[in-house]
């Protein structure tokens, strides 16, 4: 599942952060910053996929 997020953040981040984390205020952040600039969307993007998926991480 976290390839297909990845690969969905890298056409259209909006949809990587949907799957990750719902409607929220990070999917709010990342279409506004994919609306300024596509580069600072997927970059959020990737980051807040990284961001959640290390705090699932069973140790």
């Amino acid at each position: 599942m976290n390839l297909i997020r990845i690969i969905c953040a890298i056409f259209l981040p909006p949809l990587g952060v949907f799957l990750t984390v719902g409607i929220g205020s990070a999917f709010w952040i990342n279409l506004l910053l994919t609306l300024l600039g596509y580069i600072p969307g997927i970059i959020h993007a990737i980051w807040i996929i990284a961001k959640h998926d290390r705090g699932r991480a069973i140790y």
